[in-house]
């Protein structure tokens, strides 16, 4: 499966626009002064996870450009619809603000029969935040293989594997659907919370495989503890320029990327809209910053409204036909 990155042309943004409803006048409510007091950012997802590692990265900047704190809160549960709920359904004043990811924007809505939220409707994307691949890890003293060739050996020896991931329809366990489909193993996906709670499974020898977000399992891949197998990026990271590629490690089209947004309830001023997807803008062009998120297995990004908007529309288009694909469905 390849994701291509182009952003549609302006009528398409137009479009976009106009069918959310999201960017209705407000401008007597706007507030000028913006932020005056602290703002919390709901992270999704558990603490030490990619989505949270990040934002808080951003958060700390954030802070130093507005001269607010820009407070973490961790809302977990089903599938991040819970932390995202709590935004939409926040007071529209710019002071609750949301790290959604991938999920929220093109997988969710075809996933569940019933959502807390519209995510065409209401909740408006500020900007994009940054996106990073999924890397394929195993656990170093339990599993042998020191390639995915190597791996889909061991597995289909051993008859039966499994693979974690931080939730049905998330982009790791689509992409563990993906790979065990077309490796043909047999396979039983065990989902969890967030990589916090997917790591020491897989380092106690009770999952087999992950194919999860490269910014989670930095830090186990450097002290040894797991052994990455391939990224599926299209190019090699450049700080493990020795981990192939899904294709270079012979599995073709598995090109798989993450990507986020900071999101404000619909209805939110623009002005306020604006000075957000600002300080992202400021932010993704620091090399500090820039190397940061490298370092940590994701590449910075920053865009307007309409960019981010249109971007989620590619997307949504794209994973609609991969969940179809994978069978997955919650009631």
């Amino acid at each position: 499966m390849t994701t291509r990155r182009a952003l549609p042309n302006r009528r398409s943004v137009l479009a976009s626009i106009a069918a959310t409803g999201a960017f209705a006048v407000t401008g007597a409510h706007a507030q000028s002064n913006w932020p005056d007091h602290p703002v919390r950012i709901i992270v999704p997802y558990p603490a030490g996870g990619s989505t949270d590692v990040l934002s808080r990265i951003l958060a700390e900047r954030m802070k130093e450009i507005f001269g607010q704190p820009f407070v973490i809160e961790n809302r977990p549960g089903a599938g991040g619809n819970i932390g995202i709920a709590a935004v939409t359904g926040s007071s529209p004043d710019g002071y609750t603000i949301g790290a959604a990811t991938i999920g929220h924007f093109a997988i969710n809505q075809y996933l569940y029969s019933k959502m807390p939220f519209d995510a065409e409707r209401d909740m408006i994307p500020a900007s994009l935040t940054w996106e990073l691949p999924n890397v394929f890890v195993v656990a170093t003293d339990h599993c042998p293989a020191k390639s995915v060739s190597e791996f889909i050996a061991w597995a289909k020896q051993k008859g039966r594997v499994t693979y974690g991931s931080p939730g049905v329809g998330t982009s790791p366990h689509l992409s563990g659907v993906m790979f065990v489909k077309r490796a043909g193993l047999d396979a039983t996906h065990v989902p969890f919370r967030g990589a916090a709670q997917t790591i020491p499974a897989m380092l106690a020898g009770d999952v087999n495989f992950a194919i999860d977000n490269l910014a989670s399992y930095v830090p186990a891949i450097s002290s040894g503890k797991m052994r990455a197998l391939a990224v599926t990026s299209a190019q090699r990271w450049s700080t493990m320029a020795d981990v192939p590629t899904m294709d270079e490690a012979g599995v073709k089209n598995f090109i798989v990327t993450s990507w986020a947004a900071f999101v404000v309830p619909a209805g939110t001023p623009r002005p306020i809209i604006d000075k957000i997807a600002g300080a992202m803008k400021t932010i993704a062009a620091e090399e500090d910053v820039q190397k940061r998120f490298m370092v940590g297995g994701a590449r910075v990004l920053s865009s307007t409204p309409e960019g981010a908007l249109a971007y989620a529309a590619k997307e949504r288009a794209l994973w609609k036909d991969v969940v179809a694909e994978s069978g997955a469905k919650i009631d």
